[in-house]
């Protein structure tokens, strides 16, 4: 049964039905924006016919959502190391420092059990994450991870990126450490993208190891205000000169917006050719991008989601980062990353089909079961008391109603006084 504090009580029944919805029209196949829907539960899955009816008064629809690009190992360290200026290097410097002296396997087991805990609460299935394999990082927060894959199973599927520099891509022994990490965790191959005299030709030798294993590829991708950075290029050309047909994903790409416009458009035009896919991370990057002392930012530090999208290429928004000192915010909640990155990117007022960016794109790039509310697929859905878009952004929906196989879950979030001896300094 429902909480008291959701905004309808369900019945517990053999056979429900959720009569007079309202669902994303690109989700069901409908015109327009928004479209009327009847979901019938059986079993944990939606099914034809119909059961005992529950009047949802037109209560809006999604499927569980899928979250493509997080940093489970990083969350809530903020108290403990926080950023002192809001800027990506004072953020590298306090993770590195923290993750030296503090991210043993006890301490990222539970900061990372804590953020599944907030996600599943806010109706996530599903979370790609990166996690720093800087050795020898990488043995303790990949084995953490494979507890965690194991015991999470049923509720969200999970699945780990390797994150590290350039330079370890340069160290076969190190390198070929991490590989054997990511294998054994059937995830998928990253580093850092960042400019470096042998960048070429690590990245062909990364897309190598990642063939060899087939493994899909992901990557941190021009996170900067220099337009100067032109990585994404870089690694559109390797994909397209190795032939390399296994998935790749860039994240963030936020230099395109402050390059020429030619120039981001031919990028764009090479990433589109060679297949890859884009997650956007417009929370994170609104926060650290443009900053500067007593300077009002200029820009969103958002990638050109449109651009990309009008040329095929599949855009994803995802969390990043949560309480730690690339975002001090967040908490993986999908419905809040729709929402801001709607206001930040002017999603609205455009194409009618962006909610593919938090369920269908992120769910077939990553490899997981596709998201859906058509007949046969599992009930897991969040309902929102919410009739239209406004509506629906205009709060932050915490009444929401999130059911997995059928039945709603209980949605209290974990204190965050549970990780209060964590935070402890010497």
């Amino acid at each position: 049964m429902s909480r008291a504090t959701d905004f309808v009580t369900l019945p517990d029944v053999p056979r429900l039905t959720l009569a007079n919805l309202t669902a994303p029209s690109c989700l069901v196949g409908a015109a327009g924006s928004l479209a009327p829907l009847d979901l019938t539960i059986e079993g944990g899955r939606i099914v034809s016919g119909t059961g005992e009816r529950v009047d949802m008064k037109g209560a809006m629809v999604f499927p569980a959502f899928v979250d493509l690009h997080t940093h489970l190992d990083k969350s809530q360290i903020w108290s403990r190391a926080p950023n002192p200026d809001g800027t990506s290097d004072s953020a590298r410097l306090a993770v590195a420092a923290d993750r030296t002296a503090r991210w043993s396997a006890a301490d990222v087991r539970r900061r990372m059990e804590f953020a599944l805990r907030s996600a599943f609460a806010h109706g996530t299935r599903a979370i790609r994450t990166h996690l720093d394999s800087f050795p020898p990082q990488h043995a303790i927060s990949f084995g953490v991870f494979r507890e965690l894959k194991a015991a999470w199973a049923g509720r969200i599927e999970l699945q780990a990126v390797n994150l590290c520099s350039v330079d370890v891509l340069g160290d076969a022994a190190a390198f070929g450490a991490i590989v054997d990490e990511v294998a054994a965790s059937d995830g998928a191959l990253g580093c850092i993208v960042m400019p470096h005299p042998e960048l070429r030709p690590r990245l062909v030798g990364l897309l190598e190891t990642a063939a060899k294993h087939g493994m899909a590829v992901d990557l941190h991708v021009d996170e900067t205000g220099d337009p100067a950075s032109t990585n994404l290029r870089d690694v559109a050309e390797c994909v397209l000169e190795t032939g390399f047909d296994t998935p790749v994903t860039a994240g963030h790409c936020c230099s395109l917006a402050v390059q020429e416009e030619a120039e981001a458009l031919a990028t764009l035009d090479l990433v589109a050719r060679a297949g890859m896919s884009v997650v956007s991370l417009p929370m994170c990057n609104l926060y650290l991008q443009g900053r500067g002392t007593g300077r009002t930012p200029r820009w969103r530090g958002i990638t050109l989601v449109h651009e990309m999208k009008a040329r095929g290429i599949s855009v994803s928004f995802a969390s990043d980062n949560t309480r730690d000192p690339f975002y001090a915010y967040g908490d993986l909640d999908m419905l809040e990353v729709m929402r801001e990155a709607t206001r930040i990117g002017h999603l609205d007022h455009s194409d009618s089909d962006w909610t593919h960016t938090f369920t269908t794109n992120p769910a077939r790039t990553a490899g997981f079961a596709t998201a859906s509310l058509e007949v046969g697929a599992p009930a897991d859905l969040v309902i929102c008391k919410a009739r239209s878009w406004t509506e629906l952004f205009a709060r932050p929906q915490s009444d929401r109603v999130v059911l997995r196989g059928g039945r709603p879950i209980d949605r209290t979030l974990p204190d965050y006084a549970e990780l209060d001896d964590l935070m402890a300094v010497d």
